[in-house]
């Protein structure tokens, strides 16, 4: 156990001192956010803290793994490691959608060789061929969603830290579950790194993640998620990320009815429309972690009633969103 401590205090310093060495840097070269019709912020701010958070999660799971070996996370790695790669040249010259997509489906077949190892994610319900398809499907889906979902300050550090704090207690304190203390280790790493890039990115931000982050975040957690539930404990996986799943669900269902273009840049998620009704990015984010205390705490009442932990967070996740919702539109 104190070793899995130093370690999480070394990634909290790592994450935090690095993303403030990189924003003057990233300043310097240009690598901006400017403020548009799609975007929520008001000023000019630079992209890419991202690239210390990964590193930092990256460089601990691996001093990790000689202590507390997870069977293929080096494959969890290595597409984590691709997916860096390619989301740092698009934050820096944005590549096309069709280059991006393919280099997230290398970064996820590498990944499945680690997720065979964890059993079926379906659970028999379908053949393992087509197992393993859906499972691939799901986890770049969900790196998409997760990415699509960054855009304001805080929520990504507020959302990642609660599905990777949500695992670590399933690992530690639910004895039922599938996970082990090793298991909830890995986690926490993931809650210390986001924690210390939300020191710099809680509102107003001075850094944003940036594809480099937003998208090999999405890929540890969805490769977390994926693993829980090919353990058995499909209904926790699906209950962490459960706020997410709906905002990025419904938007790209809407968009989609509508006939508009599902995959470029847009202010039609709920968050986005809670901003634009006159909330600040703090109260936004904030009701966020709030809901998410909800959905952990379900999570983890799931593990042993399913039903139960998955309709407390679905009336959690419905409540959130009809309060972004029903929030009165700023007067001019």
């Amino acid at each position: 156990m104190l070793v899995f401590l130093i370690f999480t205090a070394g990634t909290f310093l790592v994450s935090c001192a690095g993303v403030r060495l990189l924003i003057p840097v990233l300043t310097r070269r240009a690598i901006m956010d400017h403020p548009g019709k799609r975007s929520s912020h008001q000023q000019p701010t630079p992209r890419g803290g991202g690239l210390a958070v990964t590193g930092a999660i990256l460089a601990a799971w691996l001093g990790l793994y000689s202590v507390a070996p997870m069977n293929g996370v080096v494959f969890i790695i290595l597409g984590a490691v691709i997916l860096v790669g390619i989301s740092w040249l698009d934050d820096v010259r944005s590549r096309s959608a069709g280059v991006r997509l393919s280099v997230q489906a290398m970064a996820v077949s590498v990944g499945m060789v680690w997720l065979i190892g964890q059993g079926l994610v379906f659970q028999g319900l379908v053949p393992a061929w087509l197992d393993l398809f859906l499972a691939s499907i799901v986890w770049l889906g969900f790196l998409n969603f997760f990415n699509f979902m960054d855009g304001i300050d805080g929520i990504s550090a507020v959302e990642g830290g609660a599905i990777s704090l949500g695992l670590c207690l399933i690992a530690f304190a639910a004895p039922d579950s599938a996970l082990t203390p090793e298991d909830g280790a890995y986690a926490l790493i993931i809650v210390a790194a986001v924690a210390g890039f939300v020191v710099w990115n809680w509102h107003p931000a001075r850094v944003f993640l940036g594809d480099v982050g937003s998208i090999p975040l999405g890929f540890i957690l969805g490769a977390l998620l994926l693993g829980l539930a090919a353990r058995g404990d499909w209904v926790p996986a699906l209950i962490l990320p459960i706020y997410y799943l709906a905002d990025a669900g419904f938007t790209l269902v809407l968009r989609a009815v509508r006939g508009e273009a599902v995959w470029k840049a847009h202010k039609q998620h709920f968050y986005q429309q809670a901003v634009q009704r006159g909330l600040s990015h703090s109260q936004v984010s904030l009701a966020i972690l709030i809901a998410n205390v909800a959905i952990v705490g379900s999570a983890l009442l799931a593990v042993t009633q399913p039903w139960a932990g998955l309709a407390t967070a679905s009336v959690a996740t419905a409540a959130l969103i009809y309060w972004m919702l029903r929030w009165p539109v700023a007067s001019s």
